[in-house]
């Protein structure tokens, strides 16, 4: 005999026999107090009100669109509404980008209200190619300026981290061109034959808890409300996903590009945002988000590194209200971040990680590759190479990819050498 289920669980086991999005419903979800404690990762094939997946059909109309919504209710927020189709304006092109082996495009990503925010859009195109090409999309937080000394790149015009170099009173200055080129390595990428987009976070929303600046503070002032939502509750890598959409658009209508081969890469904040981006949006057909720790790659439940708890002390802006809740009860959570990784398949998504950096816990995430394995199985997807974490230096290239390399948390030459590895392994063969 069946128990008797409690009314959001019969509305939401109502909604998933009549395929119906999960996220069409968001009041249907309990409150956090009335979730199951679970210490274990939840199967990511088994759905809220406890039926079991067991075919494609059933993933694609009723799990995964249930697995969105719920991301959106408990942990990043809505993507933010915006109706208005953006306009793709190509302001400059520089044949002669990199002694000549690339093309610079300078891209402005616009709305039709000048109060909008505007996205500054670095595209590096491979000269020697033929046809179209693969394309790394990347949000940056120091701004395109940062990524080349190239004096044609218009610096950055919104906020940016005291940490940029040349960067004075939260703004970028002469003196910051070119600051993190080495951890970019244009030229490695354009000679293995890649294109390169990016975009400053700053364009979309300054990563501040204290001043909400762009997408945010746009819509408030559209709405007519005094405020952007508070910090607590403003899901600012939301935000930062829907920039990355926005690129995608332009992205798609390129045609030096291949809009079927484009992959998002991230490392750390901007890994998290990667990863979420790409989850919410199939034309992303590979994702790299690398050390994305917690509220990215890394286990919510682990017990290793950053908690939920510090996370959200930290980073209030990053994430809803609603996660906040979960503070001390992260094993309520009703999914943890294998089953983002879930909604990734059938696309490869390759998790790579330092050996020194535990505070983004690399041997919870390759946990996290191990339970979202089924879903890639169902799908006939592929999966792990291995059971195993592999040896250090090592890229597993499987649909779930995994490599920890020695060293700190950052981004390096030897970092793209493996993206790129990875990306080949996948779309060269």
């Amino acid at each position: 005999m069946q128990p008797k289920l409690v009314p959001w669980i019969a509305c939401i086991a109502a909604a998933c026999s009549m395929h119906l999005e999960a996220s069409a419903q968001p009041a249907l979800f309990p409150p956090v107090s009335e979730l199951p404690a679970r210490a274990e990762l939840p199967d990511p094939l088994v759905c809220l009100d406890g039926t079991r997946i067991e075919t494609k059909r059933q993933w694609v109309k009723v799990r995964r669109p249930e697995l969105k919504a719920l991301f959106a209710h408990y942990m990043y927020g809505p993507l933010p509404a915006v109706s208005a189709r953006p306009t793709s304006a190509l302001k400059a092109s520089y044949p002669d980008f990199l002694g000549g082996k690339a093309t610079l495009k300078l891209v402005e990503i616009s709305f039709a209200d000048p109060a909008a925010p505007r996205l500054d859009l670095m595209v590096i195109v491979p000269n020697a190619r033929r046809g179209r090409v693969p394309v790394f999309v990347a949000m940056n937080f120091c701004g395109n300026h940062a990524l080349t000394h190239d004096p044609r790149v218009p610096l950055t015009r919104g906020w940016l981290y005291r940490s940029c170099a040349g960067c004075v009173d939260g703004r970028a200055t002469e003196t910051a061109r070119g600051s993190q080129a080495a951890d970019w390595d244009l030229a490695q990428i354009i000679d293995r034959g890649y294109a390169l987009a990016s975009f400053c976070s700053t364009d979309v929303d300054s990563d501040r808890a204290e001043v909400s600046d762009g997408i945010y503070a746009w819509l408030a002032k559209r709405d007519g409300d005094a405020a952007p939502p508070e910090p607590a509750n403003r899901g600012t890598i939301s935000a930062w996903a829907w920039g990355f959409h926005r690129c995608v658009d332009s992205l798609v209508r390129d045609r030096d590009l291949d809009p079927k081969r484009i992959a998002a890469v991230g490392h750390s904040r901007n890994g998290k945002t990667a990863l979420l981006a790409a989850a919410l949006d199939d034309r992303i057909g590979l994702a790299i988000p690398h050390q994305a720790g917690c509220g990215g790659t890394a286990p919510s439940r682990g017990k290793i590194g950053e908690s939920v708890k510090q996370i959200n002390d930290r980073f209030a802006h990053w994430f809803n209200a609603a996660f906040k809740q979960f503070n001390e009860q992260p094993e309520r959570l009703p999914f943890d971040q294998h089953c983002l990784v879930a909604l990734m398949a059938p696309r490869p998504v390759l998790l790579s990680n330092a050996i020194e950096d535990q505070w983004a816990n690399p041997s919870g995430q390759f946990d996290v590759l191990r339970a979202a394995a089924p879903v890639y199985r169902l799908l006939d997807a592929g999966g792990l190479e291995s059971g195993t974490m592999p040896e250090t230096g090592r890229l597993s290239a499987g649909k779930l990819g995994y490599s920890i390399r020695p060293g700190k948390h950052s981004m390096t030459r030897d970092d793209w050498r493996i993206f790129l590895d990875f990306a080949d392994a996948h779309w060269r063969a």
